[in-house]
């Protein structure tokens, strides 16, 4: 039989190297855990108005990318703290990398140039571009835009393609964001304006005016966006909220809200 002492110091060397391994297992799993910027939060960069993406409803943020994000926030028991932020010092990496926000969700094209400077979830949602001018005008694509004004929206994969596909002779308008888009169409101090395809069924409930002349298959795929090289547990979960929607039915259920309709198969 062992000496009293004997089994003391090997019951305390057991509870040692139980609390041990606790301990090491608990590290483990904070390593494991995201990090953010402000404790019981998650602030979220996105460039608002784009309805029905974000925009401001009743004083506060909403719209498709807002509620998604919002499931992220839910994942990581945190709330989301949506900042309206310019779309630019979004797409170029500065709002992210300089630690303005956590996540950028703002209906943001996943591009080779993009994801040099920011690393992307995957994709959570295709799109295309839309054309949208005066009813009833002559002009059924880009090609018959020679010699007129073309609004884009600065920065965005719409004004890349407006720039390589419509005629050298086209007055290519960048604007800032959407709002002023859509005023400027209005106005008719642009001839034409391209848009994603997922707005401009708003862009024409506002303003009767105009119509959908023509769509363009571009192969775009929105993705969310953390800072390069600096998040990988926050995309990890990311990447695992969106799987589990598309699994379970949450993200027919944002997308009909916002759309109207179940998503496509490619959604």
């Amino acid at each position: 039989m062992l000496p009293r002492a004997a089994c003391a110091t090997i019951a305390a060397l057991i509870v040692s190297f139980g609390a041990a391994g606790c301990a090491a297992e608990d590290t483990a799993s904070a390593a494991l855990a995201p990090v953010v910027m402000k404790p019981g939060s998650l602030t979220v960069c996105t460039d608002m108005p784009y309805e029905p993406f974000e925009y401001e409803l009743d004083g506060k943020p909403a719209g498709f990318d807002v509620d998604l994000v919002a499931e992220v926030a839910k994942r990581l028991d945190v709330k989301s703290a949506i900042v309206d932020t310019d779309f630019d010092a979004i797409q170029s990496g500065e709002a992210l990398n300089s630690g303005e926000c956590d996540v950028a969700i703002s209906a943001m094209t996943i591009t080779g140039d993009r994801a040099r400077v920011l690393d992307f979830s995957s994709p959570y949602f295709n799109a295309s571009q839309a054309l949208v001018l005066e009813a009833g005008s002559a002009v059924t694509s880009l090609a018959d835009l020679g010699g007129k004004k073309v609004g884009v929206q600065g920065g965005t994969t719409g004004e890349l393609y407006v720039t390589d596909n419509a005629p050298g002779t086209a007055e290519i308008v960048p604007f800032e964001d959407s709002a002023a888009m859509d005023a400027a169409l209005e106005k008719g101090d642009v001839d034409a304006a391209v848009y994603d395809n997922t707005v401009v069924g708003d862009v024409v409930a506002n303003n009767p005016a105009v119509t959908v002349a023509a769509e363009f298959d571009t192969g775009e795929q929105y993705g969310m966006a953390v800072k390069k090289n600096g998040n990988v547990d926050l995309l990890r979960t990311i990447n695992d909220v969106l799987a589990d929607l598309k699994s379970n039915g949450g993200y027919s259920k944002v997308y009909e809200e916002w759309f109207g309709s179940a998503p496509n198969t490619q959604n």
